[in-house]
Protein backbone atom coordinates (compact mmCIF):
# COMPACT_ATOMS: atom_id res chain seq x y z
CA UNK A 1 0.00 0.00 0.00
CA UNK A 2 0.80 3.48 -0.90
CA UNK A 3 1.27 5.76 2.83
CA UNK A 4 -2.35 7.76 1.96
CA UNK A 5 -3.85 5.25 -0.20
CA UNK A 6 -7.66 5.30 0.75
CA UNK A 7 -7.65 8.70 1.31
CA UNK A 8 -9.70 10.84 -1.34
CA UNK A 9 -8.87 14.65 -2.15
CA UNK A 10 -11.29 17.12 -3.71
CA UNK A 11 -8.52 19.88 -5.35
CA UNK A 12 -10.08 23.00 -6.14
CA UNK A 13 -7.11 24.86 -6.01
CA UNK A 14 -5.32 26.54 -8.69
CA UNK A 15 -1.63 27.76 -10.37
CA UNK A 16 1.22 26.94 -7.87
CA UNK A 17 0.38 26.42 -4.03
CA UNK A 18 -2.77 24.34 -3.62
CA UNK A 19 -1.59 22.50 -6.99
CA UNK A 20 2.17 21.76 -5.08
CA UNK A 21 0.48 20.65 -1.92
CA UNK A 22 -2.04 18.09 -3.65
CA UNK A 23 0.23 16.85 -6.23
CA UNK A 24 2.62 15.68 -3.06
CA UNK A 25 -0.01 14.06 -1.50
CA UNK A 26 -1.18 12.27 -4.92
CA UNK A 27 2.85 11.31 -5.18
CA UNK A 28 1.82 9.14 -1.76
CA UNK A 29 -1.19 7.40 -2.54
CA UNK A 30 -3.68 9.90 -2.55
CA UNK A 31 -6.85 9.88 -4.90
CA UNK A 32 -6.69 13.77 -6.32
CA UNK A 33 -9.76 15.09 -8.10
CA UNK A 34 -9.00 18.26 -9.31
CA UNK A 35 -12.29 20.46 -9.90
CA UNK A 36 -11.28 23.05 -12.76
CA UNK A 37 -13.69 25.86 -13.80
CA UNK A 38 -14.74 25.57 -17.53
CA UNK A 39 -11.54 27.80 -18.10
CA UNK A 40 -9.56 25.50 -16.41
CA UNK A 41 -6.02 26.24 -13.81
CA UNK A 42 -4.51 29.82 -14.55
CA UNK A 43 -1.32 28.34 -15.20
CA UNK A 44 -2.95 25.17 -18.19
CA UNK A 45 -2.31 29.37 -20.44
CA UNK A 46 0.94 30.40 -18.95
CA UNK A 47 3.61 30.05 -21.03
CA UNK A 48 5.65 29.95 -23.06
CA UNK A 49 7.25 27.61 -22.66
CA UNK A 50 4.32 24.80 -24.15
CA UNK A 51 5.16 21.36 -25.14
CA UNK A 52 3.00 20.43 -27.69
CA UNK A 53 0.65 23.01 -26.61
CA UNK A 54 0.64 21.89 -22.86
CA UNK A 55 1.96 24.35 -20.42
CA UNK A 56 5.19 23.46 -18.59
CA UNK A 57 4.41 25.09 -15.72
CA UNK A 58 1.14 23.36 -15.15
CA UNK A 59 2.65 19.91 -16.01
CA UNK A 60 5.23 20.66 -13.66
CA UNK A 61 2.54 20.30 -10.39
CA UNK A 62 -0.32 18.51 -11.63
CA UNK A 63 0.90 14.72 -12.35
CA UNK A 64 -1.03 12.02 -10.22
CA UNK A 65 -4.41 14.06 -10.53
CA UNK A 66 -7.93 13.51 -12.35
CA UNK A 67 -9.63 16.33 -13.57
CA UNK A 68 -13.15 16.91 -13.62
CA UNK A 69 -14.95 20.44 -14.80
CA UNK A 70 -17.39 21.94 -12.89
CA UNK A 71 -19.42 25.24 -12.93
CA UNK A 72 -20.04 26.31 -9.34
CA UNK A 73 -21.49 29.08 -9.66
CA UNK A 74 -24.05 27.38 -10.90
CA UNK A 75 -26.86 25.20 -8.21
CA UNK A 76 -25.97 21.89 -10.21
CA UNK A 77 -22.57 22.06 -10.16
CA UNK A 78 -22.26 23.26 -6.29
CA UNK A 79 -24.84 19.81 -5.62
CA UNK A 80 -22.33 17.74 -8.12
CA UNK A 81 -19.56 18.62 -5.58
CA UNK A 82 -21.29 18.09 -2.64
CA UNK A 83 -22.00 14.69 -3.69
CA UNK A 84 -18.11 14.27 -4.28
CA UNK A 85 -17.12 15.87 -0.74
CA UNK A 86 -20.02 13.23 1.23
CA UNK A 87 -17.31 10.45 0.55
CA UNK A 88 -14.04 12.08 0.39
CA UNK A 89 -11.38 12.89 3.38
CA UNK A 90 -10.29 16.38 2.21
CA UNK A 91 -10.77 19.38 0.59
CA UNK A 92 -8.31 21.45 -0.69
CA UNK A 93 -8.45 25.40 -1.58
CA UNK A 94 -7.01 28.52 -2.63
CA UNK A 95 -9.71 31.16 -2.94
CA UNK A 96 -9.55 34.35 -1.25
CA UNK A 97 -11.22 34.04 2.26
CA UNK A 98 -14.61 34.05 2.36
CA UNK A 99 -14.98 32.75 -1.59
CA UNK A 100 -16.14 29.47 -0.30
CA UNK A 101 -18.95 30.89 1.60
CA UNK A 102 -20.10 33.01 -0.99
CA UNK A 103 -20.65 29.75 -3.24
CA UNK A 104 -22.08 28.10 -0.36
CA UNK A 105 -19.67 25.56 0.20
CA UNK A 106 -18.05 27.04 3.08
CA UNK A 107 -16.51 24.78 5.75
CA UNK A 108 -19.78 24.63 8.00
CA UNK A 109 -21.60 23.14 4.78
CA UNK A 110 -18.98 20.91 3.56
CA UNK A 111 -19.09 19.69 7.41
CA UNK A 112 -22.61 18.91 7.50
CA UNK A 113 -22.58 16.73 3.98
CA UNK A 114 -19.48 14.98 5.53
CA UNK A 115 -18.79 15.57 9.38
CA UNK A 116 -15.10 14.17 9.21
CA UNK A 117 -14.61 16.66 6.14
CA UNK A 118 -10.80 18.10 6.47
CA UNK A 119 -10.53 21.43 4.70
CA UNK A 120 -7.00 23.30 4.36
CA UNK A 121 -7.34 26.20 2.94
CA UNK A 122 -4.02 28.15 1.87
CA UNK A 123 -4.32 32.26 1.50
CA UNK A 124 -1.80 34.80 0.78
CA UNK A 125 -2.78 36.14 4.45
CA UNK A 126 -4.72 34.04 6.65
CA UNK A 127 -8.10 33.36 7.33
CA UNK A 128 -8.36 35.84 10.14
CA UNK A 129 -6.65 39.08 10.79
CA UNK A 130 -7.17 42.76 9.17
CA UNK A 131 -5.43 41.65 5.93
CA UNK A 132 -6.91 38.51 5.31
CA UNK A 133 -9.59 39.93 2.18
CA UNK A 134 -5.98 41.36 0.77
CA UNK A 135 -4.95 38.95 -2.40
CA UNK A 136 -2.39 36.98 -2.00
CA UNK A 137 0.93 36.18 -4.85
CA UNK A 138 4.31 35.03 -3.64
CA UNK A 139 6.31 37.79 -4.61
CA UNK A 140 3.88 39.88 -2.37
CA UNK A 141 4.80 37.49 0.79
CA UNK A 142 7.92 37.23 0.20
CA UNK A 143 8.11 41.05 0.51
CA UNK A 144 5.61 41.63 2.94
CA UNK A 145 6.95 38.52 5.08
CA UNK A 146 10.96 40.15 4.84
CA UNK A 147 12.14 37.36 2.85
CA UNK A 148 13.27 40.06 0.45
CA UNK A 149 14.29 42.13 2.76
CA UNK A 150 17.32 39.59 3.92
CA UNK A 151 17.64 38.47 0.10
CA UNK A 152 20.12 40.07 -2.21
CA UNK A 153 23.87 42.07 -1.42
CA UNK A 154 24.64 44.81 0.75
CA UNK A 155 24.09 48.28 -0.34
CA UNK A 156 21.67 47.18 -3.44
CA UNK A 157 18.23 46.80 -3.50
CA UNK A 158 16.17 43.67 -1.93
CA UNK A 159 15.85 40.80 -4.21
CA UNK A 160 13.02 37.97 -4.52
CA UNK A 161 14.27 34.49 -4.00
CA UNK A 162 14.77 32.73 -7.33
CA UNK A 163 11.59 30.22 -7.33
CA UNK A 164 8.41 30.76 -5.50
CA UNK A 165 9.40 29.64 -2.03
CA UNK A 166 5.95 31.42 -0.32
CA UNK A 167 3.80 29.66 -2.18
CA UNK A 168 5.62 25.93 -2.32
CA UNK A 169 6.65 26.87 1.44
CA UNK A 170 2.83 26.85 2.26
CA UNK A 171 1.49 23.85 0.21
CA UNK A 172 3.94 22.17 2.36
CA UNK A 173 2.80 23.31 5.53
CA UNK A 174 -0.90 22.56 3.91
CA UNK A 175 0.50 18.83 3.64
CA UNK A 176 1.62 18.98 6.87
CA UNK A 177 -1.45 19.89 8.31
CA UNK A 178 -3.80 17.34 6.35
CA UNK A 179 -1.73 14.61 7.68
CA UNK A 180 -2.12 15.99 11.00
CA UNK A 181 -5.61 16.32 10.46
CA UNK A 182 -6.22 13.02 8.80
CA UNK A 183 -4.50 11.27 11.95
CA UNK A 184 -6.24 13.36 14.83
CA UNK A 185 -9.25 12.12 12.87
CA UNK A 186 -8.52 8.71 13.19
CA UNK A 187 -8.61 9.37 16.91
CA UNK A 188 -11.54 11.35 17.10
CA UNK A 189 -13.19 11.14 14.11
CA UNK A 190 -13.95 14.80 13.94
CA UNK A 191 -12.72 16.89 10.76
CA UNK A 192 -11.39 20.33 11.17
CA UNK A 193 -10.35 23.07 8.98
CA UNK A 194 -6.76 24.29 8.03
CA UNK A 195 -5.71 27.20 8.12
CA UNK A 196 -2.37 28.04 6.49
CA UNK A 197 -1.10 31.28 4.68
CA UNK A 198 2.17 32.35 2.22
CA UNK A 199 2.89 35.17 4.79
CA UNK A 200 2.98 32.55 8.04
CA UNK A 201 5.01 30.71 5.94
CA UNK A 202 7.67 33.45 5.61
CA UNK A 203 7.18 34.41 9.09
CA UNK A 204 7.78 31.04 10.42
CA UNK A 205 10.87 30.38 8.13
CA UNK A 206 12.94 33.04 9.56
CA UNK A 207 14.34 31.25 12.82
CA UNK A 208 17.60 32.33 13.70
CA UNK A 209 17.13 35.58 11.85
CA UNK A 210 13.73 36.58 14.06
CA UNK A 211 15.49 34.93 16.75
CA UNK A 212 19.05 37.44 16.17
CA UNK A 213 16.47 40.50 15.50
CA UNK A 214 14.75 39.62 19.21
CA UNK A 215 17.63 39.20 20.81
CA UNK A 216 19.52 42.36 19.39
CA UNK A 217 16.36 44.61 18.13
CA UNK A 218 18.72 45.13 14.84
CA UNK A 219 17.09 44.25 11.50
CA UNK A 220 18.87 41.99 9.75
CA UNK A 221 20.62 42.64 6.57
CA UNK A 222 21.16 40.85 3.29
CA UNK A 223 24.37 38.58 3.21
CA UNK A 224 24.60 37.67 -0.13
CA UNK A 225 26.01 34.55 -0.53
CA UNK A 226 27.29 34.42 3.49
CA UNK A 227 25.20 33.69 6.93
CA UNK A 228 24.72 35.83 9.18
CA UNK A 229 26.27 33.85 12.27
CA UNK A 230 29.05 31.53 10.75
CA UNK A 231 32.46 32.79 8.69
CA UNK A 232 33.34 31.65 5.95
CA UNK A 233 29.87 30.14 5.79
CA UNK A 234 29.33 31.18 2.11
CA UNK A 235 29.63 32.15 -1.66
CA UNK A 236 33.35 32.48 -3.24
CA UNK A 237 34.51 32.76 -6.81
CA UNK A 238 36.97 30.80 -8.25
CA UNK A 239 38.80 31.11 -11.55
CA UNK A 240 36.20 30.04 -13.67
CA UNK A 241 32.91 30.05 -11.24
CA UNK A 242 31.32 29.62 -8.06
CA UNK A 243 31.38 27.75 -5.39
CA UNK A 244 29.97 27.51 -1.38
CA UNK A 245 31.20 26.05 1.86
CA UNK A 246 30.94 25.92 5.15
CA UNK A 247 33.04 26.06 7.79
CA UNK A 248 30.99 25.77 11.15
CA UNK A 249 33.28 24.69 13.67
CA UNK A 250 36.68 24.95 15.14
CA UNK A 251 38.10 21.76 14.06
CA UNK A 252 36.63 22.11 10.37
CA UNK A 253 38.05 25.88 10.52
CA UNK A 254 41.85 24.09 11.40
CA UNK A 255 41.60 22.29 8.34
CA UNK A 256 40.37 24.51 6.13
CA UNK A 257 43.53 26.99 6.99
CA UNK A 258 45.35 24.04 6.07
CA UNK A 259 43.58 23.04 2.60
CA UNK A 260 43.91 26.98 1.54
CA UNK A 261 47.81 26.94 2.74
CA UNK A 262 47.28 29.74 5.19
CA UNK A 263 47.80 28.02 8.73
CA UNK A 264 49.00 31.50 9.76
CA UNK A 265 45.11 32.04 9.92
CA UNK A 266 43.99 29.26 12.24
CA UNK A 267 45.10 30.78 15.79
CA UNK A 268 44.79 34.79 14.75
CA UNK A 269 43.64 36.71 16.92
CA UNK A 270 41.13 37.75 14.81
CA UNK A 271 39.71 34.76 13.10
CA UNK A 272 40.67 32.41 16.00
CA UNK A 273 36.93 31.41 16.76
CA UNK A 274 33.69 31.80 14.73
CA UNK A 275 32.74 34.87 17.11
CA UNK A 276 36.01 36.70 16.21
CA UNK A 277 35.85 35.85 12.40
CA UNK A 278 32.01 37.15 12.46
CA UNK A 279 33.35 40.35 13.80
CA UNK A 280 36.26 40.52 11.63
CA UNK A 281 34.41 39.01 8.30
CA UNK A 282 35.06 42.41 6.55
CA UNK A 283 38.70 41.64 6.52
CA UNK A 284 38.83 37.72 6.30
CA UNK A 285 36.58 37.87 3.37
CA UNK A 286 38.70 39.28 0.82
CA UNK A 287 41.35 37.31 2.02
CA UNK A 288 39.74 34.42 1.20
CA UNK A 289 38.56 35.78 -1.99
CA UNK A 290 41.52 36.30 -3.17
CA UNK A 291 42.98 32.54 -2.42
CA UNK A 292 39.88 31.22 -4.27
CA UNK A 293 40.71 33.64 -7.47
CA UNK A 294 43.65 31.03 -7.62
CA UNK A 295 41.57 27.70 -8.59
CA UNK A 296 39.27 26.61 -10.74
CA UNK A 297 35.67 25.14 -8.77
CA UNK A 298 36.57 21.60 -9.28
CA UNK A 299 39.86 21.72 -7.82
CA UNK A 300 38.94 23.94 -5.23
CA UNK A 301 35.80 21.69 -4.36
CA UNK A 302 38.41 18.50 -5.09
CA UNK A 303 40.52 19.48 -2.57
CA UNK A 304 38.16 20.54 -0.14
CA UNK A 305 36.20 17.57 0.08
CA UNK A 306 39.27 15.41 0.44
CA UNK A 307 39.89 17.42 3.52
CA UNK A 308 35.79 16.29 4.61
CA UNK A 309 35.20 19.79 4.59
CA UNK A 310 31.57 21.31 3.48
CA UNK A 311 31.52 22.41 0.27
CA UNK A 312 29.91 22.41 -3.30
CA UNK A 313 29.85 23.72 -6.86
CA UNK A 314 26.83 26.23 -7.66
CA UNK A 315 25.36 24.02 -10.59
CA UNK A 316 23.23 25.58 -13.59
CA UNK A 317 19.80 23.34 -14.50
CA UNK A 318 21.71 21.91 -17.47
CA UNK A 319 23.77 20.13 -14.69
CA UNK A 320 21.98 19.36 -11.79
CA UNK A 321 19.79 17.79 -14.27
CA UNK A 322 22.77 15.52 -15.53
CA UNK A 323 24.44 14.61 -11.90
CA UNK A 324 24.86 11.49 -11.03
CA UNK A 325 23.77 11.39 -8.25
CA UNK A 326 20.56 13.59 -8.48
CA UNK A 327 19.65 10.93 -11.20
CA UNK A 328 20.19 7.72 -8.88
CA UNK A 329 17.97 9.48 -6.37
CA UNK A 330 15.22 9.59 -9.39
CA UNK A 331 14.64 13.57 -9.20
CA UNK A 332 14.32 13.27 -13.02
CA UNK A 333 11.65 11.51 -14.09
CA UNK A 334 9.59 10.95 -17.23
CA UNK A 335 6.11 10.84 -17.80
CA UNK A 336 3.84 10.41 -20.71
CA UNK A 337 1.53 12.64 -21.91
CA UNK A 338 -1.75 11.72 -23.80
CA UNK A 339 -0.94 15.15 -26.28
CA UNK A 340 2.69 16.33 -24.80
CA UNK A 341 4.05 13.23 -25.36
CA UNK A 342 7.17 12.09 -22.64
CA UNK A 343 7.71 15.23 -20.51
CA UNK A 344 10.28 15.37 -18.05
CA UNK A 345 9.39 16.38 -14.15
CA UNK A 346 11.14 16.43 -10.75
CA UNK A 347 10.81 13.30 -8.93
CA UNK A 348 9.68 12.33 -4.95
CA UNK A 349 11.69 13.82 -2.51
CA UNK A 350 10.22 12.19 0.20
CA UNK A 351 11.58 8.50 0.25
CA UNK A 352 9.96 6.10 2.20
CA UNK A 353 11.58 2.51 2.83
CA UNK A 354 7.88 0.26 3.24
CA UNK A 355 5.63 2.38 1.47
CA UNK A 356 6.97 4.54 -1.24
CA UNK A 357 5.46 6.63 -3.09
CA UNK A 358 4.91 6.69 -6.85
CA UNK A 359 3.97 9.02 -10.07
CA UNK A 360 1.39 6.74 -11.63
CA UNK A 361 0.04 9.11 -14.57
CA UNK A 362 0.91 12.21 -16.12
CA UNK A 363 -1.28 16.00 -15.55
CA UNK A 364 -4.38 15.41 -16.82
CA UNK A 365 -5.97 17.46 -19.90
CA UNK A 366 -8.93 19.88 -18.71
CA UNK A 367 -11.63 17.72 -17.81
CA UNK A 368 -10.34 14.15 -19.47
CA UNK A 369 -11.74 12.29 -16.12
CA UNK A 370 -15.46 13.95 -15.92
CA UNK A 371 -17.19 11.59 -17.36
CA UNK A 372 -15.64 8.80 -15.10
CA UNK A 373 -15.99 10.81 -12.10
CA UNK A 374 -19.75 12.01 -12.62
CA UNK A 375 -20.51 8.34 -13.31
CA UNK A 376 -18.64 6.40 -10.97
CA UNK A 377 -18.32 8.80 -8.30
CA UNK A 378 -21.82 10.92 -7.96
CA UNK A 379 -23.59 8.39 -9.70
CA UNK A 380 -24.69 10.13 -13.07
CA UNK A 381 -26.28 8.62 -16.35
CA UNK A 382 -24.75 9.20 -19.70
CA UNK A 383 -27.75 10.76 -20.37
CA UNK A 384 -27.69 13.03 -17.44
CA UNK A 385 -24.46 13.42 -17.89
CA UNK A 386 -24.69 15.06 -21.43
CA UNK A 387 -27.44 17.41 -20.00
CA UNK A 388 -25.30 18.52 -17.61
CA UNK A 389 -22.91 19.49 -20.10
CA UNK A 390 -25.43 20.82 -22.49
CA UNK A 391 -26.04 22.94 -19.78
CA UNK A 392 -22.89 24.28 -19.23
CA UNK A 393 -22.54 22.78 -15.50
CA UNK A 394 -19.63 20.57 -16.69
CA UNK A 395 -16.78 20.29 -19.72
CA UNK A 396 -15.86 16.50 -20.44
CA UNK A 397 -12.70 16.91 -22.04
CA UNK A 398 -10.82 14.03 -24.34
CA UNK A 399 -7.51 13.88 -26.15
CA UNK A 400 -9.22 15.12 -29.69
CA UNK A 401 -10.90 18.17 -28.53
CA UNK A 402 -7.49 19.48 -26.77
CA UNK A 403 -6.53 22.35 -29.38
CA UNK A 404 -2.45 22.57 -30.09
CA UNK A 405 -0.95 26.45 -29.59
Amino acid sequence: MKPLENVKIIDLSRILSGPYCTMTLADLGAEVIKVEAPSGDDTRKWGPPFVNGESAYFLSVNRNKKSIVLNLKTGEGKEILLKLVKDADVVVENFRPGTLDRLGIGFETLKSVNPGIILASISGYGQTGPYSQKPGYDVIAQGFGGLTSVTGELGKPPVKAGFSVADIGTGMWAVIGIQAALLARSRTGEGQWIDVSLVDTMISWHTYLAGNYFASGKNPEPQGGAHPNIVPYQLFESADGYFNIAVGNENLWARFCTVIDMAELKDHPDYATNSDRVINREKLVPLLQDVFHTKTTKEWVAELEAASIPCGPVLKFSEIFEDPHVLAREQVVEVQHPTAGKVKMTGIPVKLSGTPGEIKSAPPILGQDTREILSSLAGLTDTQIDALERGGVVMAGSVAEIDIV
